[in-house]
C-alpha cells in the first residue's frame, strides 16, 4: 500500500519521513491552507453564521502538489499539530481531498519520535468535527468583533486601531494597572531591628510587637517612643522554635509557565519563546509546546527516574502527580523532553538555553523535596518582641537541579511580616539567654506601587482569570505592540496614549469586550463546543445579538476623539511650524503640523536625563524592529572616528541610582 502524510511544516515533514521509511510520502501544508479572506467579514451572519472560507493567498501550489501527491495513494493521513487548529487544518484538507467523514483518517501525537509516530499511524481516527467547530467558533467570534469594532475605531479614534476580542481585555489589564500605579498614595513606614552579640557573633534581631500581636511602625515619634523604652535594656531568649521545612518543586511546564519562566530567566519575549519552543518540537527534541497540562506519561515517569538515578542518586528521586488546574483541556503531556538518552545537538544557543530550561524542569517535578532546618528565636526586651530566624539547607533535593524564577514585587508596609528565614545557620540559643545590644535602628522606607506588568506576569494573569489559551497569549501581545497600544520600558509593559484612548472608547461603550469575566465565560464556552456539550451556532447567536444591538445603539453617539499633538522646539525647515510628535508602527517620530500642505517628516531622536557614562554626552533611546530598546550616545556616529562609541541594551544609571545600589 502507498501511503501519503500530510503535516504542517517542512522541517517536521523530514523528520517523520525518516521515521517512516519508503512506503510513505511525506507532505507539509505550511500550517492553513483555507481561512476566511482578509478583504471582508466572511461571514454570512443570517445563514447561521455561515463562514466564507477561500484558499489563501500563496497556498495555491501547496494545494496543487497535495493534490498531486494523493491522488494515487491507497492512504492519506492527516497529521497535523494536536490542538484545535490543527484539527481544522486537517478538516480543511479531508474536505480538499474529498475524504469520506467516516474515514479513520486523523493521526496525532505529543512527541515527534519514531515510537510515537509509528503508534499514531496503527491508530487513525475520524477528524473530531467538536474540535473544528470550537476552532470555527473561535475564528467566526475574533472576525465579528474585529470587522464591526476595527471600523468604528478607524471613524472614531485614527485609522490602523482595532479591537479584539483578547487583545482588548489584555490591553485594559495593562491600563488598570498603569492607573492603579497614578493613583497610588505611598505611605512611610519604619522596619526596626537591633544588632545584639553572643559570644563572638553578631545577630540580627527583627522588631515584630508585643505579647499583644505584631506592631505597625508608622511614624518616627512611634518609632522614638519604643527606642527610647528599650535602648540598651536586657534582651532575653524567651522561647526556641526549631523545625523542618519542606519545599516541593515545581510542576513540569505548560505553555503558560514556560512562557513565564522564559522571560524570567533567560530574557525571552513570549513571541520569541514560542518560536524557538516550535523548533525544538518539529525537530523531535521536545513534545507539544502548546498544552495547558501538567500531566506526565508513564514512559516519562520511567525516562526521568532512571535519569535522576543515574546522576544523582536514589534518594533525589520521587514520583510525583501534579493535579490539573480547574479550567485545563488536558488533552496533552507537559511540555518535556522527548528523549533523554542522547542530549540533542540544537541549532542555536537559544535553542540550547531553552531545551536545557525544559530539561531541567522536567527533571526537578520527578525529584524529592528539599529539606531546611529553621530556627526561630523570641527575644523579650521590656514589653517588646524581637525575632532572629535562621535557616540551612538539610538536604537539596530537587534544588540541587532547579530554582523557580519569581516576578518583581513591590514594597509594602506588610513587608516586615515576611517570614522567610535568613540563609545562614545559628549558633545555639538558651532559654534565659541574654544577648548584647551592640545597636538599635528603624530605617525609614516608603511603600511603593504595584510593578508594571512584564510579559511574564501578563500571561500569568491571563491564565489566572481564563484569558485567551495558550496558543493566543504571543500573538495577543505581539498585536498589542504591533498596533502601538504598549510600549516596553525595559521589561515593562506600559499603555501608550493611543492605548488608554482606545480602551477608554471601548470601556464606556461596549463593556462586554472588555469584560474579564465575560470574556473567560466565553472561553468556557468554546470548551463546551470541544467537548460537544454546546452547539457553536447557538453560542455565536448568544453573543451577536446583544452585541450588535449595542454596537447599533452607540455608533452614532460615540464622539471623535481628537488625540493630542505634543508640540516640540524643532521648527519645521520647510514652513516654519513647530514640529509635532507623531507615533507610527515603528515608534515617534516628528512630523509637520501643517499636513498636507507640508509633508515633512523627521527621526525623533528620544533621550534620557542620564549623561553618556563614557563621554558625559546625551543618551538616545533607539528601537529595533522589534520594538526592543536600546541606548546610544549622540556622539556615536557608528563609525571609527566617532567620538563615543557608546551603546548598551541596559539603560544606563545615574550617580545617585548607583549609590543607592
Amino acid at each position: 500500500m502507498t501511503k501519503l502524510v500530510i503535516v504542517e511544516s517542512p522541517s517536521k515533514a523530514k523528520t517523520i519521513k525518516k521515521y517512516l521509511g519508503g512506503d510513505y510520502d511525506v507532505i507539509a501544508s505550511q500550517g492553513h491552507i483555507i481561512d476566511l479572506p482578509s478583504s471582508k467579514l466572511a461571514v454570512d451572519i443570517e445563514n447561521d453564521f455561515k463562514p466564507e472560507y477561500k484558499t489563501m493567498k500563496g497556498k495555491a501550489n501547496i494545494i496543487k502538489n497535495i493534490k498531486k501527491l494523493a491522488k494515487d495513494k491507497d492512504v492519506v493521513y492527516l497529521a497535523t499539530d494536536p490542538d484545535r487548529e490543527g484539527e481544522a487544518i486537517a478538516w480543511h484538507l479531508k474536505n480538499l481531498l474529498n475524504i469520506k467523514d467516516n474515514e479513520k483518517c486523523r493521526i496525532e501525537f505529543n512527541e515527534i519520535t519514531k515510537n510515537a509516530v509509528k503508534k499514531a499511524v496503527e491508530k487513525p481516527r475520524t477528524v473530531n468535527q467538536a474540535l473544528v467547530n470550537a476552532q470555527q467558533a473561535r475564528r467566526i467570534l475574533d472576525r465579528i468583533v474585529g470587522y464591526k469594532l476595527s471600523p468604528l475605531l478607524w471613524k472614531k479614534v485614527k485609522k490602523g486601531t482595532s479591537a479584539g476580542r483578547v487583545q482588548s481585555v489584555a490591553l485594559k489589564i495593562i491600563v488598570d494597572r498603569e492607573r492603579e500605579i497614578r493613583s497610588f498614595v505611598p505611605e512611610d513606614y519604619y522596619l526596626m531591628y537591633a544588632k545584639l552579640q553572643k559570644d563572638n557573633d553578631i545577630l540580627i534581631a527583627k522588631f515584630y510587637g508585643d505579647e499583644k500581636g505584631k506592631i505597625e511602625l508608622k511614624d518616627k515619634k512611634q518609632v522614638d517612643k519604643i527606642i527610647n523604652a528599650i535602648d540598651n535594656k536586657k534582651y532575653e531568649v524567651v522561647d526556641i522554635k526549631k523545625s523542618e521545612r519542606k519545599r516541593n518543586p515545581p510542576a513540569p511546564f505548560t505553555t503558560s509557565s514556560l512562557q513565564q519562566e522564559a522571560s524570567r530567566k533567560l530574557g525571552f519575549s513570549v513571541k520569541k519563546t514560542m518560536m524557538i519552543a516550535q523548533r525544538l518540537y518539529e525537530a523531535g527534541f521536545i513534545t507539544y509546546m502548546r498544552t495547558d497540562s501538567t500531566r506526565l506519561s508513564d514512559d516519562a515517569k520511567k525516562m526521568a527516574k532512571e535519569y535522576i538515578t543515574d546522576k544523582f542518586g536514589k534518594e533525589y528521586y520521587l514520583n510525583r502527580e501534579f493535579k490539573a488546574k480547574e479550567n485545563a483541556q488536558d488533552a496533552h503531556e507537559a511540555i518535556r523532553p522527548s528523549n533523554l538518552d542522547t542530549i540533542p545537538e540544537v541549532g542555536s544557543k537559544d535553542e540550547e538555553k531553552l531545551y536545557s530550561l525544559i530539561m531541567n524542569r522536567f527533571l526537578a517535578s520527578q525529584m524529592s523535596v528539599a529539606l531546611y532546618d529553621t530556627t526561630r528565636i523570641k527575644i523579650k526586651v521590656d514589653d517588646y518582641i524581637f525575632y532572629i530566624n535562621g535557616r540551612t539547607i538539610k538536604f537539596d533535593g530537587y534544588m540541587k537541579l532547579y530554582i523557580e524564577g519569581k516576578d518583581d514585587k513591590a514594597k509594602s508596609k506588610n513587608d516586615s511580616e515576611e517570614e522567610d528565614d535568613d540563609e545562614k545557620a545559628l549558633p545555639e540559643f538558651q532559654i534565659g539567654e541574654v544577648l548584647t545590644q551592640k545597636e538599635l535602628k528603624a530605617d525609614k522606607k516608603t511603600t511603593e506601587p504595584p510593578a508594571r506588568y512584564t510579559e511574564a506576569s501578563l500571561v500569568k494573569v491571563m491564565e489566572e482569570k481564563g484569558i485567551g489559551r495558550p496558543s493566543t497569549y504571543a500573538p495577543t501581545i505581539s498585536t498589542l505592540e504591533e498596533r502601538v497600544y504598549i510600549e516596553k520600558e525595559g521589561r515593562y509593559l506600559k499603555p501608550t496614549e493611543l492605548g488608554e484612548i482606545v480602551n477608554k472608547l471601548l470601556e464606556d461603550n461596549f463593556k462586554d469586550i472588555v469584560d474579564v469575566k465575560f470574556t473567560a465565560d466565553m472561553e468556557n464556552k468554546l470548551d463546551d463546543v470541544a467537548d460537544s456539550k454546546q452547539d457553536y451556532v447557538q453560542m455565536l447567536r448568544e453573543f451577536y445579538e446583544p452585541f450588535n444591538k449595542n454596537l447599533l445603539e452607540v455608533q452614532d453617539k460615540i464622539e471623535k476623539v481628537k488625540i493630542p499633538e505634543q508640540e516640540t522646539d524643532v521648527v519645521c525647515e520647510k514652513c516654519g511650524r513647530k514640529m509635532v510628535i507623531k507615533q507610527g508602527r515603528f515608534g515617534k517620530f516628528l512630523a509637520c503640523p501643517g499636513y498636507p500642505e507640508c509633508k515633512n517628516i523627521k527621526p525623533y531622536n528620544e533621550s534620557i536625563d542620564v549623561p553618556c557614562p563614557e563621554c558625559g554626552g546625551k543618551v538616545l533611546i533607539k528601537h529595533t524592529k522589534t520594538r526592543r530598546p536600546f541606548y546610544v550616545c549622540e556622539n556615536n556616529t557608528n563609525s571609527d572616528d566617532s567620538k563615543c562609541h557608546y551603546i548598551s541594551w541596559t539603560k544606563p544609571k545615574s550617580k545617585k541610582e548607583e549609590k543607592e545600589e
